[in-house]
């Protein structure tokens, strides 16, 4: 382990931790300033993107009067002459006689001059080949501008696109969606006592954040490569420096795992200084996870990148990702603030004090309760394995059974829906 030490801090010009949910505020707002430009992408590209304006429909829809069903489109009263066949995907010509039908398939054009569509299970063949029956009295097709009319917007701008949308957006004629372009991120992971293989051995321990992070980051929409995550970064400040600044060339959000106290080989806050970082968060007053931090980086041409200090515990890591992260990555993507679902505790949790305290909890969806999860040491993952998301308990404040607090989930895969 290296032996160089970072400056010591001064403890009189620490800020104060910011309140957690002053802090998502905070950190959700300079990502909605900064969010990534607009971009066409293929329908077949965008799932878990953004919509960067609104879906509005090309066409009315449907655009044609459709059938509903399979049977008979009739004129005038039967029984019925058979004259023909409709099919999905032709144009029929106009039904001009009384007493005369069409077979159409569900989905087919309504002929004009159609008066009713009779189901084919409500029909029947007369001996002389006649069709007779009696239509319902309600209309068996869609009408043009049922669901929509053209130029009716759908859904607003900011929407999560997922398989429905997609759909919906085929359905409206549209072959590419605008929508934001994905964040790169990229991780960094510090700290000399970390194995990257094997067991723990020797007063090492096994990296458990190299291999999670990336994918909790994708989880929120992020592209990760391979390549974008390095480490143990050497327990220096140059290279941490040479790190972030390698990284902060291709990634809009770099996150960093370790480093964030200010120890004798905590060299974070001094690498951020030398790059000229300013802090938009510096600790959180949360537990578990308060050495968490969200600084600002930018250039002389305006482009701005992130960095996101996450403790080196584990779960104290997780838990600065869905504190900052998560509302930073919706202001990039220009999502909304993501509103918390609430759920009521089945059991006790206990407070931390002025701190918010976040606790690992396992939901009953369908009762709607939360049941805190054992195993959750800032260091340790096995409850975290086994969770949902965190409950929310406010400073000052114990959760009882009954109490209805909110719940920050866990990401979920792009597309996929909470609840």
């Amino acid at each position: 382990m290296s032996t160089e030490t970072a400056p010591a801090a001064d403890p009189v010009a620490a800020p104060p931790p910011a309140g957690w949910a002053e802090a998502r505020s905070r950190v959700y707002a300079v990502g909605l300033a900064a969010a990534l430009p607009a971009v066409n992408r293929p329908l077949a590209e965008t799932d878990g993107h953004t919509l960067a304006g609104p879906l509005t429909t090309r066409t009315d829809l449907p655009a044609f009067p459709t059938s509903s069903v399979d049977g008979w489109a009739v004129r005038g009263a039967g029984p019925w002459r058979p004259v023909g066949r409709v099919l999905a995907g032709g144009t029929p010509a106009p039904l001009t006689e009384d007493g005369t039908t069409v077979e159409i398939a569900t989905g087919a054009m309504v002929p004009e001059g159609v008066t009713a569509i009779l189901r084919v299970e409500e029909s029947r063949r007369t001996p002389e080949g006649l069709v007779d029956g009696t239509p319902r009295p309600s209309p068996e097709w869609r009408e043009p501008g049922e669901e929509a009319h053209a130029g009716e917007e759908l859904v607003s701008a900011g929407t999560p696109v997922d398989p429905a949308l997609i759909g919906l957006a085929a359905a409206c004629g549209h072959d590419s969606l605008l929508v934001r372009r994905q964040p790169r991120a990229a991780l960094l992971v510090f700290g000399d006592e970390l194995l990257t293989a094997g067991p723990p051995v020797g007063g090492r321990v096994r990296d458990a954040l190299g291999p999670a992070v990336p994918a909790w980051l994708r989880r929120y929409g992020c592209l990760v490569r391979p390549v974008d995550v390095v480490g143990p970064v050497a327990d220096t400040l140059p290279a941490h420096v040479a790190a972030l600044r390698a990284a902060l060339g291709t990634a809009d959000l770099v996150c960093t795992t370790g480093g964030t106290m200010h120890g004798p080989v905590d060299h974070l806050h001094p690498a951020l200084a030398a790059l000229g970082a300013d802090h938009v968060v510096n600790t959180v007053a949360v537990r578990p996870g308060f050495p968490m931090l969200l600084s600002r980086l930018v250039d002389a041409d305006g482009r701005v990148r992130f960095v996101a200090g996450l403790p080196g515990n584990p779960q104290s890591a997780i838990v600065a990702l869905v504190s900052l992260v998560a509302p930073l990555l919706a202001g990039l993507a220009g999502r909304p603030m993501p509103v918390l679902p609430h759920a009521t505790l089945a059991e006790p949790v206990r407070g931390r004090g002025t701190y918010t305290h976040l606790a690992l909890v396992r939901l009953d969806r369908a009762a709607g309760t939360a049941y805190p999860v054992r195993h959750v040491g800032s260091a340790m993952l096995r409850g975290l394995a086994g969770a949902d998301g965190f409950a929310v308990i406010r400073p000052g404040t114990s959760g009882e059974p009954g109490d209805r607090v909110p719940v920050v989930p866990l990401p979920l895969l792009p597309g996929e829906r909470a609840w």
